[in-house]
């Protein structure tokens, strides 16, 4: 199965979710100042794998490659950051071939919870055209 490396040389996550953030740094000194003091960047969420706990975060978060609740994924990040996250944006699920075919196989065995057809609709349902499989 391929995966990323990153700088050390260390694996990355079969999969995960990319967003692009725009975050607002505070600087604490009553002397010292940030201009701008908004930056752009990407966050990435590792996906649990298929089946994990978590594996449905598509499901509870994103419709038809969108964020369905912006305030609360929003929240999330700011959650997970700890900094305050003035906005988010769904760029793509990033994923391994092998995590995209274990994730349509555990979609295939819960299409009531999707209330779908097959996991094909449910990836059209939840994410769009937002999955970048890489080999």
């Amino acid at each position: 199965m391929a995966s990323d490396t990153d700088a050390d040389g260390d694996s990355g996550p079969d999969a995960e979710y990319l967003f692009k953030v725009q975050l607002y740094l505070d600087a604490e000194a009553p002397d010292v100042w940030l201009d701008p003091a908004i930056t752009e960047t990407t966050m990435h969420k590792a996906a649990a794998e298929p089946g994990e706990d978590g594996w449905m975060f598509f499901r509870d978060n994103l419709w038809r490659g969108e964020i369905n609740n912006y305030d609360h994924t929003r929240r999330l990040a700011e959650e997970a950051l700890g900094m305050e996250v003035r906005s988010i944006e769904f760029r793509e699920l990033r994923a391994s071939e092998a995590y995209y075919e274990a994730l349509q196989d555990e979609i295939g065995d819960h299409l009531d919870a999707f209330k779908a057809d097959d996991a094909a609709e449910v990836v059209k349902k939840y994410l769009g055209s937002r999955v970048h499989v890489r080999e």
